[in-house]
């Protein structure tokens, strides 16, 4: 039986790991075209660093992930905070709404963004496409991910450390920032991670809601695979995938040192 179950581990790892492993292994491939393996070369990662579009497109990808994982991060911290704290006739109600846009496809939400942008453009002038409305789309489906880690933190937390500060004299403000903010600090954390992670590589929701000059690393790979893989494109996407594995690994080492 433990033998069985280490091979259907095994497998189950290869199932996962070997598409990244293979795209990582092409981006050292001399041979531009097939998956043929023709030998060694690190020119597809030069050409990548001097491509002055691509290096456009990643700035825009860490302006957009950053910019929205700072909000979502802060917005959704505090409504965790609220519908832990504070119970009120809706609360139930509320919480159950936070699953929703986890659970609704990406189309459906990127669609409904645009819509939304559209009918604000009629009826205020604004916001038109652009990286600003790109923002606005991660925040949307970052929110609820960043609140729900947060909740399932602080609900782990005995509030009998608050009443302990406030008995003690603490003000409202000193018992969050030196009692309850320490504490939830590590879920605040893995949710900012988390909303980074999904922002990085996000391409619906980025694609019905980007305008002129706010392509992102998502979209440029979409359009390059329309025209062919190119080795760049390899390159590129084993970048993204170290990115991502060294966000998970500083979130690990950060949360064990706490």
């Amino acid at each position: 039986m433990r033998r069985l179950l280490a091979l259907h581990a095994v497998l189950v790892y290869a199932f996962l790991y070997l598409p990244l492993l293979v795209i990582l292994a092409l981006s050292f491939n001399t041979s531009r075209r097939g998956v043929r393996f023709t030998g060694f070369t690190l020119d597809w990662y030069r050409a990548l660093f001097q491509d002055p579009r691509i290096l456009e497109y990643l700035m825009n990808t860490l302006l957009v992930a950053l910019s929205s994982t700072l909000v979502s991060t802060l917005l959704g911290t505090l409504l965790a905070l609220g519908l832990v704290r504070y119970r009120f006739s809706l609360s139930a109600f509320l919480r159950y709404l936070l699953y929703v846009p986890v659970v609704v496809p990406d189309v459906v939400m990127g669609v409904s963004l645009l819509l939304l942008f559209a009918f604000s453009r009629e009826l205020l002038g604004f916001p038109r496409l652009s990286l600003f409305t790109v923002v606005l789309g991660h925040i949307t489906f970052q929110l609820p991910f960043v609140a729900l880690v947060v909740r399932s933190r602080l609900l782990l937390l005995d509030p009998g450390l608050e009443e302990a500060a406030r008995d003690l004299g603490a003000t409202g403000w000193k018992t969050f920032w030196y009692v309850t903010f320490p504490l939830v600090w590590p879920g605040v954390l893995a949710g900012a991670l988390l909303a980074l992670t999904l922002s990085l590589d996000d391409f619906v929701v980025t694609f019905f809601t980007a305008g002129p000059g706010a392509t992102t690393l998502p979209l440029y790979i979409y359009s390059s695979v329309k025209l062919g893989v190119s080795p760049k494109v390899h390159a590129l996407s084993t970048l993204l995938i170290l990115a991502s594995a060294l966000l998970l690994l500083l979130g690990r080492v950060f949360l064990r040192r706490r």
